[in-house]
């Protein structure tokens, strides 16, 4: 067995798990803090009300988020020993940050929201709901911070065999923070709203709580829609930046295997390694230097720019890529079709699209792994870009065995973890929100 290996499945397996909650909750942070706000420019309490339900369902996966984050936390020390070893003092720096300035302040006032609804004012929940949706954004912040420092290091020194940090801004805002930053963030407000728009099409397929599952929806469906168009432009700006910085990514990204002037958009196809080729390529000529450059001869960077001891796995790399995007393109119409049928005022009857929404909820989350991957496989063989290999990062002196059996355990773990969320979630969707006004209990059928 191989520890290397072992050590970076069990790495992927606790992030891709825990990656899961940090999106939803940041994405529903910010609609509970819309209801809350058009609770005080209305003094409706519907929307008061409506803000109460959405929090518990936050609170809930909050808490597993929590659950399934610490244990990354602890595999640097651990199963990474090397790599915090040898850039420590540079990658620990915003992960101390995202603990002191984000996870209490989101702590803190998540729980004024959920057991002080009826002791503080609710001008003062309102802030509370501001600050959670800020420290959820802000944590966030500070994790991409670090991450894309792997991917693009910056303000740093080697001295005596380590890296220093010397310039705490041009580590912050490296490179490739801003263009990472926006489009995850954007990605979990679309996956909160789809997450909000799946439970309240679950309302309108009972037949329950109605007035409830319309104006949730509505506010859920205009946030998608926005968002998911949004990442049109924000995508692009992303992938530009990824072509300059990262040329080998792109061309994982998009099987390039050569380098080519005026190099076409490989829509889909089958990369070969041993062919050096994408099989069977759909592909539109010119369009990649096109959308890198803005100029259709440019010279776009292959695979075969580098040695091959340093190209990324092609053929995940180029999968999960055009899984996220295709994703993103259902999303784009999903929602396009949500605002046509709220258009003609036909969104609480049509039953095929409350299936969709419904079954669509895990769609952007898988977008997020996707994206996730594809970024994360397609740095290798390097764990920070150009400074520090894979190889060379994991823990030596622990057992390929020992690391097996945490990942059994571990699995073991979350897939409890897992159930237990999907139960909570259950018992609250069951419960349903208060009734609204001029409307039928929420245990009733309507």
């Amino acid at each position: 067995m191989d520890t290397a290996l072992l050590s970076r499945i069990q790495f992927g397996l606790t992030a891709g798990f825990h990656f899961i909650f940090p999106p939803l909750t940041i994405g529903l942070a910010w609609l509970i803090f819309y209801f809350k706000s058009m609770y005080l420019k209305t003094g409706n309490e519907d929307y008061w009300k409506i803000s109460r339900f959405w929090t518990k369902l936050f609170a809930i996966g909050f808490v597993i988020g929590v659950a399934t984050g610490i244990p990354m936390e602890f595999q640097f020390g651990t199963n990474w020993s090397s790599y915090a070893r040898y850039v420590g003092d540079v990658f620990g720096a915003p992960l101390a940050a995202e603990v002191i300035f984000s996870f209490f302040l989101e702590s803190f006032f998540l729980a004024i929201l959920v057991f002080g609804a009826d002791k503080v004012s609710k001008k003062a929940q309102w802030f509370a709901a501001l600050m959670v949706a800020f420290g959820s954004t802000l944590s966030a912040f500070w994790i991409i911070v670090a991450g894309s420092w792997m991917q693009t290091p910056a303000g740093f020194e080697i001295i005596n065999g380590r890296a220093q940090l010397m310039d705490f801004q041009a580590a912050l805002f490296n490179p490739s923070v801003g263009e990472r930053f926006t489009h995850v963030i954007t990605a979990a407000l679309t996956s909160g709203a789809f997450y909000m728009m799946g439970i309240s099409a679950l309302f309108m397929l009972r037949r329950r709580n109605l007035a409830f599952a319309k104006k949730s929806m509505s506010a859920a469906l205009v946030v998608a829609a926005i968002t998911s168009l949004l990442q049109i432009p924000i995508g692009h700006a992303h992938a530009v930046e990824v072509a300059k910085l990262q040329p080998v990514k792109l061309a994982a990204f998009e099987g390039r295997y050569t380098t080519t002037a005026g190099a076409p958009l490989c829509l889909f196809g089958f990369p070969s390694k041993d062919e050096q080729c994408i099989k069977g390529a759909v592909e539109v000529p010119k369009l990649l230097s096109i959308l890198i450059y803005g100029d259709p001869n440019m010279v776009v960077a292959g695979l075969d720019s580098v040695p091959e001891s340093e190209r990324p796995p092609v053929a995940l790399t180029f999968f999960t890529f055009r899984g996220m995007a295709g994703l993103g393109t259902y999303m784009l119409a999903l929602c396009a079709l949500g605002i046509f049928l709220m258009a003609r005022g036909t969104l609480t009857e049509s039953t095929l699209f409350q299936r969709l929404a419904l079954y669509s909820i895990p769609v952007p989350l898988l977008a997020n792994e996707f994206g996730w991957m594809s970024a994360e496989i397609g740095r290798q063989p390097w764990i920070v870009q150009g400074l520090m290999r894979t190889d060379q990062a994991f823990s030596k002196v622990v057992p390929a065995g020992q690391v097996l059996f945490s990942i059994i355990l571990i699995s073991v773990i979350y897939a409890f973890l897992f159930v237990l969320w999907v139960y909570f979630i259950r018992q609250a969707v069951e419960a349903g929100p208060e009734s609204l006004s001029g409307e039928a209990s929420g245990k009733e059928a309507i």
